[in-house]
């Protein structure tokens, strides 16, 4: 007889497989983090689709703290899911929202560094950098946020990733950039900051590092890690072009139908 964790993962699999909505998991594997880890690692252990990445989620210190957690967690991100800038994106009633993001190309070279990744050395394995688009949601017929396991145990709530325009990685003061997301044809317009995002998004992308590491996980080959939102979860007001901009970094677009 299977387990109800085992019955659980094998639905949420399905669920991301075939891009469908299921009923609401049993809350005993959302209300606790540690448990919801259990089951977001049990999914992505039966998923055999080619990981490119890693997200950091729940950066955003007032949501830590409103949650009583101690830190952010992180998720893997599938190639199936990773998009180009521009790309169409279809959402449901179970999608929360759309979040702009700073993201980093890492060398494969992290995975044979001894020792903890840290303010000093972390530059060393980041190739480039760049704006990404993030369209948040549940593979379950479910709205809000009520805890870090509601996101964590579903894959991290992503949903897709569209990456804009790459650059080389270079030193720049990136804990106090401005960002914004909008669709013209709605009048919708959310201001933001890259200061939300863990203290900043470097401190993001070490916090996620050092997880991998942890972890043991080893990828073989360079990788993305996504470092969570400088805008909060945007609900989406309506369909057509979503534009974001992050100072310095540049524009990434999304078409949301």
């Amino acid at each position: 007889m299977k387990s109800l964790l085992e019955k659980t993962s094998d639905k949420l699999v399905n669920a991301f497989l075939k891009n469908k909505i299921i009923a609401p998991i049993p809350s005993k594997f959302t209300k606790k983090l540690k448990e919801a880890q259990k089951l977001r690692v049990l999914c992505e252990s039966k998923i055999k689709h080619p990981v490119i990445g890693f997200k950091a989620a729940g950066t955003g210190i007032p949501l830590i703290k409103k949650f009583k957690e101690k830190e952010p967690f992180y998720a893997s991100v599938y190639k199936r899911n990773f998009l180009k800038s521009g790309k169409k994106v279809k959402i449901n009633k179970s999608t929360l929202g759309i979040e702009l993001e700073v993201c980093y190309k890492i060398k494969k070279s992290f995975f044979s560094s001894k020792g903890s990744i840290t303010v000093k050395n972390i530059s060393n394995f980041i190739s480039h950098m760049a704006p990404c688009i993030e369209v948040v949601g549940y593979r379950q017929r479910k709205k809000g946020i009520t805890s870090f396991g509601d996101l964590c145990s579903d894959f991290g709530a992503n949903v897709k990733f569209l990456v804009g325009s790459i650059k080389k990685y270079k030193k720049i003061k990136i804990s106090n950039l401005k960002t914004n997301i909008a669709n013209k044809k709605i009048n919708q317009s959310v201001d933001g900051n890259t200061s939300t995002v863990y203290i900043n998004p470097l401190n993001s992308l070490r916090f996620v590092l050092n997880k991998v590491k942890k972890d043991k996980i080893n990828l073989n080959k360079d990788f993305w890690v996504f470092t969570g939102s400088s805008v909060g979860v945007v609900p989406i007001k309506g369909k057509g072009l979503y534009t974001g901009k992050i100072e310095k970094l540049g524009t990434v677009k999304t078409i949301i139908k």
